[in-house]
């Protein structure tokens, strides 16, 4: 094995599963600004996670709408406009046209 390539700053740290609010103690050497007071009452650093398995359908057997980063609104910010992105509810040509010749044919 190649020598001096994994990192030696491996510390105690608190993985928090933001979605469903569950934490636990770990090992890491992730860098992070935030810390937080764990269950013991000692102050580790601490890493969020989007999805772990206690929030992934996988093992929790139901499924969850999990929106963390903005993706609807960064997909609508860039095909917003194509008909791709169209809301319900929204009358497109085509149907106008279907309408119209409904209407024009009774």
């Amino acid at each position: 094995m190649k020598k001096d390539i994994h990192p030696d700053t491996y510390r105690t740290v608190i993985f928090r599963d933001i979605n469903a609010n569950v934490s636990w103690l770990g090992k890491s050497c992730a860098k992070t600004r935030d810390t937080d007071t764990f269950e013991d009452g000692a102050e580790y650093p601490l890493i969020k996670l989007e999805i772990s398995n206690a929030s992934h359908p996988f093992f929790t057997g139901k499924m969850q709408f999990v929106d963390t980063a903005g993706r609807i609104d960064k997909f609508n910010k860039k095909f917003g406009k194509s008909r791709f992105a169209k809301t319900l509810g929204e009358d497109t040509p085509a149907e106008e046209t279907t309408e119209e010749a409904t209407k024009a044919e009774a």
